[in-house]
């Protein structure tokens, strides 16, 4: 019940009392914040008791801090690894078909680049020796162990022909021998049925380059009393009318004199390997200045008339030794050796292939 007289409850006096003194402690923490707030930015960074404060507080929170950053930093690690866990596959999906997407594509372009830069080599061979060819691609090696061939995309229907001579980039490879509508079969220099008439391009030594079983060739009847060095190019000579003249064939790797031979053992390395034919040119026909000179052909047939006097002279001595009494087989033997180098004489006089 009300107390009489009007007087106010103790309860509400207490509760009016807390209220006003909490009021009273706001305004005065206002106040003093607006005051240190003031003489702070009056005091600037220069020396006074608020920068002191601020330095001596700095200095006693900083082991705190650095406590507190080493014991979250695992923490904010592994949401960091939780976060990359559950990122969004479809994200991760299409980043990775766009990566594909650019590997493939970065191969169709080194694969472009490549096949211009033989296409140019190709036209530069062309421009340089003046020759009337048709581009074609190899589509197919040897389908056997015992023979040196490839397939050309371009036959009958584009113009070849049996016998037309084929070059890459760096040289004569070798000779239309199988002719189809659509395709046609190439023997390379490297086979052991192909010859070629080629010459040492710095003595102009003339000789035959022949290719063996094991894929290596030999330049035959070069005359021991010619001039012939290791790294000396070896080049068609345009006898027989199918290559023409000048073309590059390989590189002088080995001479050899067998004492008493008429002639040297020379070994030729090719420009090309057969990895690396890919696209080539098939000479459809021969300019004049693409053929042998007549001083050339009269040089080439003294040459052989000049091999044939030797070993004639050299098989009389020999009969002459066997008549006196002698019989020895190893003279017998010289004089068949001499009698198959003459036959190679005789060969060089054909067309190649």
């Amino acid at each position: 019940m009300p107390q009489k007289g009007g007087a106010t409850p103790p309860s509400t006096r207490f509760r009016r009392t807390d209220a006003d003194g909490g009021l009273r402690i706001c305004i005065v923490l206002v106040v003093l914040s607006l005051v240190m707030f003031t003489a702070s930015v009056r005091e600037g960074d220069g020396p006074g008791v608020f920068t002191t404060a601020r330095g001596a507080w700095m200095t006693i929170t900083t082991p705190i801090r650095w406590v507190g950053g080493a014991v979250t930093a695992p923490f904010q690690g592994l949401g960091n690894i939780f976060a990359n866990l559950t990122a969004d596959q479809e994200r991760l999906s299409e980043l990775k078909a766009e990566n594909e997407r650019l590997v493939a594509r970065n191969a169709e372009l080194e694969e472009s680049e490549q096949t211009a830069r033989r296409l140019e080599s190709l036209l530069g061979l062309q421009s340089l020796y003046n020759l009337q060819s048709t581009g074609a691609r190899i589509i197919s090696g040897s389908t056997d162990s015992w023979s040196s061939t490839v397939t050309i995309d371009k036959g009958t229907a584009a113009g070849i022909a049996v016998g037309m001579p084929v070059t890459d980039s760096n040289g004569a490879i070798g000779q239309i021998i199988r002719c189809g509508a659509a395709s046609s079969t190439v023997r390379l220099v490297t086979d052991e049925n192909s010859s070629v008439s080629a010459m040492v391009q710095s003595s102009r030594a003339q000789g035959v380059l022949r290719g063996s079983v094991d894929g290596t060739l030999h330049l035959t009847l070069v005359r021991t009393d010619q001039n012939v060095e290791v790294g000396d190019t070896v080049v068609t000579s345009g006898l027989g009318g199918v290559f023409p003249k000048g073309l590059p064939l390989g590189t002088v790797t080995s001479v050899e004199r067998t004492s008493g031979a008429l002639y040297y053992d020379i070994e030729v390395e090719p420009l090309s390997s057969t990895e690396s034919f890919e696209e080539v040119l098939v000479i459809t026909s021969l300019t004049e200045d693409q053929k042998p000179t007549a001083e050339e052909v009269a040089q080439a047939d003294k040459q052989d008339s000049a091999s044939s006097g030797a070993k004639s002279t050299k098989s009389d001595d020999s009969s002459d030794s066997n008549d006196s009494g002698d019989g020895s087989a190893e003279q017998t033997d010289e004089s068949a050796g001499g009698d198959g180098t003459e036959d190679e004489s005789e060969d060089q006089s054909q067309d190649e292939g």
